[in-house]
């Protein structure tokens, strides 16, 4: 059956265009994709975040910095930001970000349409927070989980919808249904979708092991027969969604999204159900009318738990694998950083983003034999994904559920386009690359990696748009000029400005200059 609501223009498609993110023992994406290239368990023993009295595994996935924020950057008081929540600071900062990694300054979305939607199931440092501040009142501001997406359009000056998302696990995933659901009916022009998670509080991690979800030592071994739960992870992450007639980079089309709920089950509110999973799985894709064999890959929500690791592995087993010709692909990052549980959705976009840039599918991890449940991958129709693995393009599937019931399902294609010429410049222009920083060594920092990389003209446009206008607060500014018949080692300099932007003028009297450096006047 024809569906035109897929059938858009493609401009009118909806794209990741910006992303950031700070992960387990991995400040930025750059960090991640290496860590995910070397195998790499990101868990941390020696945490530091409490001591090890109590009787639970205390393996966790930890991020650095959590303490550092400047609070002058985002026009927040000292006192204020003294007492906020990690979670919020951090995804103020990974927001910024993000929207720089769109190629967007962030003035150009003062008064814009711009939705943010956060992803956050609980703040661990709430409690401590209201009962030991002597700030009365701050707190409820500074840590409130309602107000941290408000936090960032009252930052950002955006006029969207503002509001947190929980469905537990499944949260991240469902801001991202939400967020696009708003950009195709019209109702917002772009949105910011933020997550975060951080494992802070003993007796949080403490509930959850005796809930009966974390594993016993302290490792998340998706699909594997010695899975016995996940281990517990931190994550900040945001990512920005625009319709592609407004970007100025894409990392992969959101072709379709879509959520369901469980409701009542026998086994009780915390169990996965085969059957409701198995229903969103053949209505997404008859509904976007993509046939399973066009699947490259699928990044699985995966846990390592007893009871969630084979239902998901049976309901993509009959709803795809049934009708494939080929094996499906099948991964999980959590087996690298755990489950950062709210914000486990921007995980998986991320890693999956990171194979359609590097043309690599990263290995899961601690992964050796199959639990005898997973038939799908015991008999071959299902394949785990354990050795860095050829990217070949297309449509990938990203699974995501919630504790209480909360099921999510997103389909990414990859960008097809291609950098002309290998991504070298076909012409010899110097090129001015003029940028601006918080600092002197952020400045030095984009102008080396512009230094280092072959001479992009679209990378070069892109920060062009960036810093075409003032960044309030960037104090520093410098500038290069690259090219290919041009020493660009030495021509740079960059220098604290107190710089008023004033309009160029040019004066041309028709009778040649009349004074020196006339045409420099401003």
């Amino acid at each position: 059956m024809n569906r035109p609501y897929f059938n858009v223009d493609a401009e009118e498609e909806i794209v990741i265009s910006g992303i950031a993110g700070r992960f387990p023992n991995s400040d930025n994406l750059k960090e991640f994709q290496e860590n995910l290239f070397n195998k790499t368990d990101l868990a941390s023993s020696d945490h530091g975040r409490w001591n090890k009295t109590y009787n639970m595994p205390h393996r966790i996935g930890k991020v650095n910095n959590i303490e550092k924020f400047d609070s002058e950057f985002f026009n927040i008081p000292a006192t204020e930001a003294h007492i906020m929540c990690p979670m919020i600071r951090m995804l103020l900062e990974h927001t910024y970000e993000a929207i720089i990694d769109a190629g967007v300054n962030p003035k150009e979305l003062q008064g814009t349409r711009t939705s943010v939607l956060t992803a956050i199931s609980m703040s661990e440092t709430q409690g401590d927070f209201f009962l030991k501040s002597q700030f009365a009142g701050l707190p409820m501001i500074a840590c409130n989980t309602s107000l941290m997406a408000n936090q960032i359009s009252y930052w950002l000056g955006v006029i969207g919808q503002s509001h947190n998302i929980d469905t537990a696990c499944s949260s991240s995933n469902v801001a991202i249904v939400k967020a696009y659901e708003l950009i195709r009916s019209g109702e917002c022009d772009a949105a910011i979708i933020a997550s975060a998670n951080l494992c802070l509080h003993p007796y949080v991690q403490f509930q959850f092991y005796h809930l009966g979800v974390l594993s016993s030592d302290g490792y998340c071994k998706p699909f594997d027969e010695k899975g016995t739960g996940y281990m517990r992870s931190d994550t900040v992450a945001v990512v920005y969604l625009q319709k592609a007639k407004n970007t100025r980079r894409i990392y992969a089309t959101l072709v379709h999204s879509k959520t369901n709920c469980d409701g009542f089950k026998e086994e009780g509110i915390t169990f996965p159900s085969l059957e409701k999973q198995k229903i969103l799985l053949d209505e997404f894709y008859e509904e976007c009318e993509i046939m399973p064999n066009e699947l490259s890959y699928m990044e699985a929500h995966a846990t390592g738990t007893l009871a969630g690791d084979p239902v998901e592995v049976m309901s993509i087993d009959q709803a795809l694998c049934a009708k494939r010709n080929t094996p499906l692909l099948l991964g999980s990052v959590k087996s690298n950083l755990g489950h950062s549980e709210a914000a486990s959705g921007l995980c998986q976009i991320a890693k999956v983003l990171l194979a359609m840039e590097t043309g690599i599918i990263t290995p899961t991890i601690h992964f050796k034999r199959p639990r005898k449940e997973l038939t799908a991958i015991i008999e071959g129709r299902i394949k785990i994904v354990t050795e860095p693995t050829e990217w070949e393009g297309g449509y990938v599937g990203i699974n995501s559920f919630g504790f209480g019931g909360a099921n999510g399902h997103i389909l990414l294609k990859s960008n097809p386009k291609q950098k002309i010429n290998n991504r070298a410049s076909n012409d010899d222009l110097p090129r001015l690359v003029a940028v601006s920083g918080r600092t002197e060594e952020a400045v030095k920092i984009i102008l080396d990696d512009v230094r280092n990389r072959p001479i992009d003209a679209e990378f070069i446009s892109l920060l062009h748009h960036i810093h075409n206008n003032d960044i309030e607060g960037h104090p520093y500014r410098g500038y290069m000029i690259t090219g290919s018949k041009i020493s660009h080692n030495t021509i740079n300099k960059i220098e604290h400005t107190s710089y008023v932007r004033r309009p160029i003028c040019f004066i041309f009297s028709g009778l040649g200059t009349q004074w020196f450096g006339m045409n420099w006047i401003s």
